[in-house]
């Protein structure tokens, strides 16, 4: 480094103060500790700062073209200060977060709205996707944290358990299936049902539950997205089977809910890389999205919270698997 950092703060302050006493008056030091370092930045450098004319300093060229690049030296340096000191509170920073689809359009909203309202300095990504890529991400540190609903199975990350909530149906309020006070997949044999992809946690499980009736499981239409099902609902397709969390998307007189029976739990988990702490940022984010689902009314899953590894998720899902065929 050709000059020192108290070197470059003298060489600012006589440019723009325009003399050595005025510059230790700033700096709270000697003028002739402020001569001192004027000269020790000058044989650094190899070439004059400043001439003395008529007992005045005047800037040569090279501190005229010097002069605006230490200006930005110290202006980054105290971006950098001020970020630190943000990062230390948990006021300022990028927070990275990679959600399935269903809870970025329900649990999500309210948690990042509460987390912005008290940091408004803090940048909230958002990343949209299935929970395969929410694991990698979450894993190459891509993501600082992921939210997924149902097991995952990925050696990078360790999962806790959010809040869970219960299988239901939705369906539109004059609908004859909409007088009773809960269903089951027996009532909904001949109905047009819109279910979520088989690939999904909660596809699957619907599939399942309809297997244990001995009900057929009759798909209207199948879809990828919550929202989409509930559009479709308005429109008079069917009888959408949904969890808890996309009911938020029920709104106004058109529809209502209605418990399906047997319950079957739909568990949303938190996915951190299992090698790197969270960030504060992370940390802050993860409890106002624990305050928010509990405000919600979601429960506290069955199986337990706490964290656990993506591999026990993996055996957990095996034993179900097994004791299905059985």
């Amino acid at each position: 480094m050709l000059l020192s950092l108290r070197e470059m703060d003298v060489f600012r302050r006589v440019m723009e103060l325009g003399s050595v006493t005025a510059a230790a008056a700033a700096l709270n030091i000697s003028q002739p500790a402020v001569s001192r370092l004027l000269q020790n930045a000058e044989q650094r450098l190899g070439f004059a700062l400043f001439v003395r004319q008529k007992k005045r300093l005047v800037p040569t060229a090279e501190a005229h073209a010097l002069f605006p690049e230490t200006i930005a030296a110290f202006a980054a340096i105290d971006a950098a200060q001020r970020l630190a000191g943000g990062l230390r509170t948990g006021q300022s920073g990028t927070l990275t977060l990679a959600v399935i689809p269903a809870l970025a359009n329900a649990l999500l909203p309210r948690a990042v709205q509460r987390f912005r309202a008290a940091r408004p300095d803090v940048s909230v990504v958002i990343q949209a996707l299935t929970a395969h890529e929410i694991a990698n991400r979450v894993a190459d540190y891509r993501a600082d944290l992921g939210v997924i609903i149902g097991p995952i199975a990925s050696a990078g990350v360790s999962v806790s358990d959010l809040c869970a909530t219960r299988l239901g149906c939705v369906l539109p309020r004059r609908h004859a299936l909409a007088k009773k006070s809960t269903l089951h997949p027996a009532d909904l044999a001949d109905a047009p049902l819109i279910c979520l992809s088989r690939h999904l946690p909660l596809g699957n499980q619907t599939s399942r539950l309809f297997a244990d009736a001995n009900v057929p499981l009759r798909i209207a239409v199948e879809v990828s997205q919550s929202a989409t099902a509930l559009a479709l609902v308005r429109a008079g397709a069917g009888i959408a089977l949904l969890d808890g969390f996309a009911f938020g998307g029920v709104q106004g007189q058109d529809l209502v809910i209605r418990p399906l029976r047997p319950d079957v739990e739909s568990v949303a988990r938190v996915l951190q890389a299992r090698d790197r702490p969270l960030s504060r940022l992370a940390q802050e984010f993860l409890k106002t999205l624990q305050q928010v689902a509990s405000e919600m009314n979601f429960t506290v899953p069955a199986t337990g919270a706490g964290a656990r590894t993506a591999s026990g998720d993996a055996k957990a899902v095996a034993g179900r698997r097994k004791r299905h065929r059985a």
